[in-house]
């Protein structure tokens, strides 16, 4: 015999619209105005403004301005909206531990604790929605029932707080549409075979549902009868990785800082090691005595060792000392902003060969001349040859002015040049009777070309490839460029790019 356990009471706390307040409050905007999150083209969530104005969700980017011209329409952020929720989760863990984040805008947790302290499931409610107000987050709900299902569509017709009382969660459900069971496939069939409501669905016995829709269709039943099986599971805090150090008196040079701070290094490295961890990506925050504040995230081609902190910190503090920091310093603060399973760092069964050599030589060298004194060549955005190419001392990501997965219309595409000189160099390209090769008004070559003099160097032409027509940056006299590439390849194997303009020949760069 199998005995079904009665539904928990659950508490739910529903933040409508809430990739709209994640957006307000990462950029710290007015609660107020037409704004719409958008994704795939179709609006997802929508202000109470633009609501007002028409919009819904699931319209078109195109209708939803149409009915409101004055719509701010801004890009789905799944990682905004999850690192916004954050601290309303930290603050509802305050009033009510052991809650469960459903997903970013809603949260669940069981009732029993809750309204005992607060003398009450409603008075519970209220306490956690006073205190999210208090965050500037307005528009809150509550929903109480028996299952997370229910006290969810109860939160959703709160006003601003709705108690289903106990046992009456199917009759609460019945004339609720089936969309609500949020499943496309059965939210489409049930109503073409006259389901239109939970309670319609419900009305069905199991085994009939079992032999029609399977196993997912009994578990979408159970909720519409009102008996959700599902328990409220507690978050699980992560442990607490970030490490800190205080002087008292404050430091003034780096390398008694360095020294200090080679401890708490160590003990930072060990915290993340004790949960199979490794830091990639680490934030160190430096506070001086007269209340300065630097802060900067440091990448690492592998992962985070002691020492490597310790150089960090070090490199740090010599380029803010003087200029962002002019007292002694009082704390260092080590945070670790991403981190990796350290079975993907580990030494393979031979080692890592000449990769581990590779990055001890660069990262010794690094430590004893400076951050900026070992650097690897990154490949950005933009149409010029020279833009493009970035130098980035060796373990920072590269951080690109111009990204390269934009559109840039006239660049030079895939395979690039070799090598790319910093400054264009002088050639000449003749013909076979030794005449300039030029371009004429129409595009059109005046000669072929058959010879290449780089410097004192006179290289014989296999093939070319052009004219290209370039122009650029016309409204800036000092960055305009205007002519014609090439592509040319000398009977020795070389290639080079060449740039024909009202000077003359020129070399941007060579195929090696």
């Amino acid at each position: 015999m199998t005995t079904t356990l009665a539904p928990v009471r659950c508490l739910a706390a529903w933040f409508p619209d809430w990739p709209v307040n994640a957006w307000w409050l990462a950029e710290d905007q007015p609660q107020t105005g037409p704004v719409a999150v958008i994704e795939a083209n179709r609006i997802t969530a929508c202000s109470p403004a633009a609501r007002a104005e028409g919009v819904r969700c699931g319209q078109r980017r195109r209708e939803a301005q149409a009915r409101c011209p004055q719509l701010t329409v801004v890009p789905a952020d799944p990682r905004r909206d999850e690192q916004m929720f954050t601290p309303l989760v930290v603050t509802i863990e305050q009033i009510v531990p052991k809650i469960q984040v459903v997903r970013p805008g809603l949260v669940a947790m069981r009732t029993r604790g809750p309204a005992r302290y607060y003398g009450g499931e409603a008075a519970a409610a209220e306490a956690i929605l006073a205190q999210i107000s208090e965050l500037g987050v307005a528009g809150s709900r509550a929903g109480i029932a028996d299952g997370l299902f229910t006290a969810e569509q109860a939160a959703v017709h709160a006003d601003p707080i709705l108690v289903v009382p106990p046992g009456a969660a199917a009759g609460y459900l019945a004339p609720l549409p089936v969309n609500r069971l949020g499943d496309a496939e059965l939210s489409e069939l049930l109503p073409r075979l006259g389901m239109h409501t939970l309670g319609d669905f419900a009305a069905m016995s199991v085994g009939d549902v079992r032999d029609r829709f399977g196993d997912r269709g009994v578990r979408l039943h159970a909720l519409a009868c009102g008996r959700d099986p599902r328990e409220v599971v507690p978050r699980r805090l992560p442990p607490e990785f970030d490490r800190q150090i205080d002087f008292d008196p404050p430091l003034a040079l780096a390398e008694q800082v360095a020294f200090s701070v080679q401890a708490t290094a160590e003990d930072f490295v060990a915290g993340l090691a004790a949960q199979q961890l490794v830091c990639t990506e680490l934030r160190v925050i430096l506070r001086a005595e007269q209340g300065e504040h630097v802060e900067r995230v440091w990448l690492h081609p592998g992962c985070f060792d002691a020492a490597a902190v310790v150089d960090r910190v070090r490199w740090q503090l010599q380029a803010a000392a003087g200029n962002a920091i002019g007292s002694g310093l009082v704390r260092v603060r080590l945070e670790p902003v991403a981190t990796d399973a350290i079975a993907h760092h580990a030494p393979g069964l031979f080692g890592s060969g000449t990769d581990e050599k590779v990055h001890h030589v660069l990262s010794r060298v690094q430590s004893m001349l400076g951050h900026e004194a070992v650097v690897t060549p990154a490949i950005g955005g933009g149409r010029g040859l020279a833009e493009r190419q970035l130098m980035v001392p060796w373990g920072d990501r590269a951080v690109l002015r111009h990204p390269a997965d934009r559109p840039w219309p006239g660049r030079l595409p895939d395979p690039l040049p070799a090598t790319v000189f910093p400054q264009r160099r002088r050639v000449e390209v003749t013909d076979a009777d030794g005449v300039r090769v030029g371009v004429d008004d129409r595009l059109l070559l005046t000669g072929i070309p058959a010879q290449l003099s780089v410097g004192a160097a006179h290289l014989q032409l296999a093939s070319w490839a052009g004219p290209w027509p370039v122009s650029e940056r016309g409204w800036d006299a000092a960055q305009a460029t205007k002519g014609c590439r090439f592509q040319v390849a000398d009977v020795t194997g070389g290639a080079w790019l060449l740039m024909l303009d009202d000077q003359g020949w020129w070399a941007e760069g060579r195929y090696d």
